[in-house]
């Protein structure tokens, strides 16, 4: 079973990219975040003739997410419980039958990404991330088999950043941030690309400017976490570059988790 996660920046731009991603990699479930479309206008049909099932909750211009599946998809739910945000962010689905032996809980991030250390828009990104996380305590004990993933608009460590120096303390590698991170782990999820990756210089994103890309100056801050229950069930993890490097990309590329589907 192939699970994947990519920031799409625009999903009316980058849908041929994601039918051709979809049609050559075959993952069994896709994240996407910034789709940047109101729900009237997701495309249905052509993930659907792609062989996609797929949920979404999406408003026009910013934010925007969506899980597909080719397995059925239900108990999905938009948003946080008691949290009313505008922005649509989180959504959360079950893929496969509820109950049964190969149903994951998929919850979908796009983690608020903070501007600048001290600004208003870092507070509510810190308050946010601390409501995620009651949040997700709460679905891991109601379903241990949980796959959290997205963009999280943070890097875990200094191993996922170009230049740890020049981004010391900065808004996507600042202190409290990866604090933050570590307490949802700390409900009991790990980073699966770490389980099997253990050196820097991985990146999902790289800036459009300067020649980023090219020249590898990146960070990783599209995770694909899951629940100790299925830990024993990673088999490889991995950040597919291929996608970047078509024309007109997103500034992110799928990362993607393989789990053994036979348990």
């Amino acid at each position: 079973m192939k699970i994947a996660s990519w920031n799409v920046n625009s999903l009316n731009v980058r849908l041929p990219h994601l039918e051709r991603w979809c049609a050559e990699a075959r993952p069994d479930i896709v994240a996407l975040q910034e789709t940047k479309l109101e729900d009237a206008k997701f495309p249905v049909a052509a993930l659907e003739a792609a062989g996609y099932r797929s949920v979404y909750s999406g408003q026009k211009t910013y934010n925007g997410v969506a899980i597909l599946a080719r397995a059925p998809i239900g108990e999905v739910e938009h948003g946080i419980a008691g949290f009313d945000d505008p922005q649509r962010r989180v959504l959360s689905a079950t893929v496969g039958e509820p109950g049964s032996a190969q149903a994951l809980r998929i919850v979908n991030l796009y983690v608020v990404n903070g501007q600048s250390v001290g600004s208003e828009k870092y507070a509510y990104k810190l308050d946010w991330l601390a409501k995620v996380g009651a949040f997700l305590a709460e679905e891991i004990r109601r379903h241990p088999r949980l796959v959290v993933m997205g963009d999280f608009n943070i890097a875990p460590d200094d191993r996922d950043v170009h230049d740890p120096a020049a981004w010391h303390e900065q808004v996507l590698c600042s202190t409290p941030e990866r604090d933050a991170l570590r307490r949802l782990l700390d409900i009991g999820l790990v980073d699966s690309f770490r389980l099997f990756n253990e050196d820097g210089g991985h990146y999902s994103w790289w800036d459009y400017r300067q020649g980023a890309f090219r020249r590898n100056l990146g960070l990783r801050i599209d995770l694909v976490l899951v629940s100790d229950a299925l830990r024993a069930r990673c088999r490889r993890a991995w950040i597919e570059r291929e996608p970047r490097t078509w024309e007109r990309a997103s500034d992110h590329t799928p990362v993607v988790l393989e789990l053994e589907d036979d348990c």
